[in-house]
């Protein structure tokens, strides 16, 4: 009798044990770390893997990097027993921008109130310190993808400022504002505010007296230089007709996929100049070992000659901000319009053929972002939009008729599909209409920021594409929205799973909105560092 009772115990509890065995092993895990990561990367200490990185500020003098979970749009875990990811050790007060290197697994913050340039450790989530700065308040920076230079532009000082080989080299070039390094870290350009001219930085070669190279405008350490300024091409001083002609106020730098082109975006109309236009330069000419041996002021700017048509080419609608995917060049920029506002456009040259395509109108406002992403589409931020045409066209179409159609929608994101053919069609975000009337609806933002305008999300700091789940993260006017790109969403641990919202479709940001400002965000997780 004894034995028996404790048989049946002894067969109750395996029954239950095998069953508790079977709920657990039948359960989905949370979070899934495979043995592999993408091409060996380390598993972060957050165990995310689709993580965006955003930058904010709370008050102007206090601030940080928070870590969203771009899988299940969270910015805590599932349980909730972890409110929040940051990145460790780091307290900017204002970081305006960050340069994103997930191959590096390395990502730089500018601070943009006292221009500390800070490193950030992707693999363990934590700050690796300041790399350089650049100075209070910079008008521009830039990092190469293996931290080897970094440059900034401190325009109130009139001072160039590169960090190299573990040296900081501080170069006076009055009115600069605007700095390229290339992917290689080979090429490294400068930008004078409200000129024709475009300058660079060399190294001169190791002995015992160096020399500075003919035109030299600054070098660097004064007695024994081991870096140069020099120009690219004729100036403005030395010859304004041979300047003009190949520069009209370059903003903006870009290499060719292949690395044989430097692409100089030339702001023309918008900022003040003539003619805008896209200007081909020789990468291999302004390598920074390359010293000249006569004053380049007095020598023809190196054009590249692999266009097939004349270089410069022109672009009646802007060019400030270009992006390739090595069929066509994206040119995006503004154009003066007959009413004397500023209208955004973006154009296509064909890089087979050098055709220029017709302005496509997108955004108005100073283009800040620009980056492709999943379903053939490509993503275009703008700041200061409500300054332009289609604000005014907003305000006539009020009073004409009581309500706005989307010639009239002033928002700063545009999202394009159709990308890689020549005619994509361009849509701005979110899609809101302006009504006075009862006899058509209104349509407001999705999830206002804490100004509640309901009709202008503000503008646009901060653009990242979270690869293969069909999301584009953005910084749009201080805080974190999501829209999709129209894909169908197959990943179960999404809040969207087994549907296909339409491109466009704005997220509910509640459970992914960060306390502060936000200023930029960016996908550490990307493949390469040209997806974001």
């Amino acid at each position: 009798m004894k034995k028996s009772r404790i048989s049946a115990q002894l067969l109750a509890a395996l029954v239950l044990a095998a069953g508790v065995l079977g709920l657990t092993s039948c359960a989905h895990k949370i979070y899934y770390n495979p043995a592999d990561n993408y091409a060996g990367r380390t598993t972060p200490p957050s165990g995310l893997l689709e993580r965006v990185l955003a930058s904010y500020t709370v008050n102007g003098s206090s601030g940080g990097l928070e870590i969203l979970d771009g899988l299940r749009d969270l910015r805590r875990n599932v349980q909730n027993t972890i409110t929040s990811f940051s990145i460790s050790g780091y307290a900017g007060g204002n970081p305006l921008e960050i340069f994103n290197y997930p191959e590096e697994q390395v990502g730089y913050v500018l601070n943009q109130v006292d221009g500390s340039l800070t490193g950030i450790s992707y693999a363990t989530e934590a700050s690796n310190g300041a790399v350089a700065n650049f100075g209070a308040s910079p008008a521009g920076a830039a990092a190469a993808p293996n931290g080897a230079i970094f440059a900034g532009a401190a325009e109130g000082a009139g001072e160039l400022i590169m960090t190299a080989s573990g040296g900081q080299y501080i170069f006076s070039l009055p009115g600069v504002y605007r700095t390229y390094i290339n992917p290689g870290a080979t090429v490294v350009l400068a930008m004078v505010r409200n000129t024709n001219a475009l300058y660079r930085v060399v190294k001169i070669n190791a002995s015992g007296t160096p020399t500075p190279p003919p035109g030299a405008v600054d070098c660097q350490p004064l007695l024994l230089p081991t870096y140069c300024v020099v120009p690219v091409g004729p100036t403005p001083t030395s010859n304004p007709a041979g300047a003009n002609a190949d520069y009209d106020h370059p903003i903006y730098a870009y290499s060719s996929l292949d690395a044989s082109t430097i692409y100089v975006m030339n702001c023309g109309p918008e900022c003040g100049g003539t003619t805008s236009s896209v200007l081909a330069l020789q990468a291999s000419a302004l390598n920074i070992n390359n010293v000249p041996t006569v004053d380049p002021s007095t020598q023809p700017a190196p054009l590249s000659t692999l266009l097939p048509v004349a270089n410069p080419i022109p672009v009646p609608g802007g060019a400030t901000l270009v992006l390739s995917d090595a069929s066509y060049l994206y040119v995006t920029g503004q154009n003066v319009t007959s009413n004397g506002l500023l209208g955004g456009n973006l154009t296509l040259i064909n890089l087979s053929t050098g055709a220029v395509g017709k302005a496509i109108p997108i955004s108005d406002g100073t283009k800040t972002r620009i980056l492709f992403g999943d379903n053939n589409t490509l993503w275009i931020g703008s700041t200061q939009c409500a300054n332009g045409v289609r604000a005014a066209k907003a305000t006539s179409e009020l009073a004409a008729q009581g309500y706005t159609d989307q010639a009239g929608n002033y928002n700063c994101l545009t999202m394009v599909t159709g990308i890689g053919s020549s005619g994509p069609t361009a849509t701005i975000i979110p899609a809101v209409v302006q009504s006075n009337v009862s006899s058509v609806a209104a349509v407001t933002v999705g999830y206002p920021n804490t100004n509640q305008n309901l009709y202008y999300y503000g503008s646009l700091t901060g653009l990242c594409w979270v690869e293969a789940k069909g999301k584009m993260y953005t910084a749009y006017g201080g805080q974190v929205h999501a829209f999709y790109t129209g894909a169908a969403i197959t990943d179960q641990f999404e809040p969207g799973y087994n549907t296909t919202p339409a491109a466009g479709t704005e997220l509910n940001n509640y459970n992914f909105t960060v306390q502060g400002t936000v200023l930029d965000v960016v996908y550490m997780d990307a493949t390469t560092n040209t997806n974001n």
